[in-house]
């Protein structure tokens, strides 16, 4: 199995296809499992590398809170093209790592060649919204130390994942799920590569957050699907490939 390893942690990944790469960061829960059905559908002539973020997957890191961050995690997306000699490609994520797609962005707009966003939000602007989100996220993350990998939940994108920690993901909470700055949303008026947004109508805790997102990212292409719920390319997975077919077919 592929790992890279970067400082304390060990990054999997896999690296399918060949053509415009396409970087994939699963949502918090998830793993690189959720975008099989992508794969199967595109290998055949995009490069799709999929990757576990720390606390997550098959990824190894040591579980200490100062290893897990959106800083940490920005970076590993950064080295993980570096050492697969990937100069630009679609970046690309669903929830969570729709988030870090964002941030990836705003740290480095000249890897991006496309943003693809996922059942995502922006984050947010005021401190009492993020000291709300956070408080949600910690609640998540002691749900997750005294239930085990039991109390894990979530979408469809989580049934088709493996999760190795019930602690590293608790701290990935903690780490990287929780909010900690409004650059992201910050951004989006600013973002200046072609960006595909996609969300299910019934993706209650993003479907708002989503059409901000497609409302300010210029020229944005916004589609929602009916019928879906947070893990769209799971549930949905005509819907969702023939939208990333027009889309990256344009690239």
């Amino acid at each position: 199995m592929p790992y890279l390893e970067r400082e304390a942690a060990r990054l999997y990944y896999e690296d399918d296809g060949t053509g415009i790469p396409v970087l994939l960061t699963h949502g918090f829960g998830a793993s690189t499992g959720m975008w099989a059905g992508q794969v199967d559908a595109f290998a055949d002539r995009y490069r799709l590398i999929r990757w576990d973020m720390r606390g997550h997957g098959q990824t190894e890191c040591p579980e200490d809170l100062e290893h897990y961050s959106q800083a940490h995690t920005v970076e590993d997306m950064k080295v993980l093209l570096d050492h697969l000699g990937v100069e630009q490609a679609v970046i690309a994520g669903h929830s969570l790592g729709g988030f870090m797609t964002l941030a990836f962005n705003v740290a480095y707009p000249e890897r991006v060649k496309a943003l693809i966003l996922q059942g995502c939000g922006p984050g947010y602007r005021r401190d009492d919204a993020r000291a709300k989100w956070n408080e949600r996220a910690e609640n998540r993350a002691r749900t997750l130390e005294e239930g085990g990998l039991a109390a894990l939940g979530g979408g469809a994108e989580v049934g088709e994942s493996v999760q190795g920690s019930a602690k590293g993901l608790a701290q990935a909470a903690r780490g990287i799920l929780s909010q900690v700055d409004s650059r992201v949303i910050d951004s989006l008026p600013g973002i200046a590569v072609p960006t595909l947004v996609v969300i299910g109508d019934g993706d209650t805790y993003y479907v708002d957050g989503s059409a901000y997102m497609a409302s300010r990212i210029p020229n944005a292409v916004n589609v929602v699907v009916p019928g879906a719920g947070h893990g769209v390319n799971v549930e949905k997975p005509a819907a969702v490939n023939s939208a990333l077919e027009e889309f990256l077919g344009k690239l």
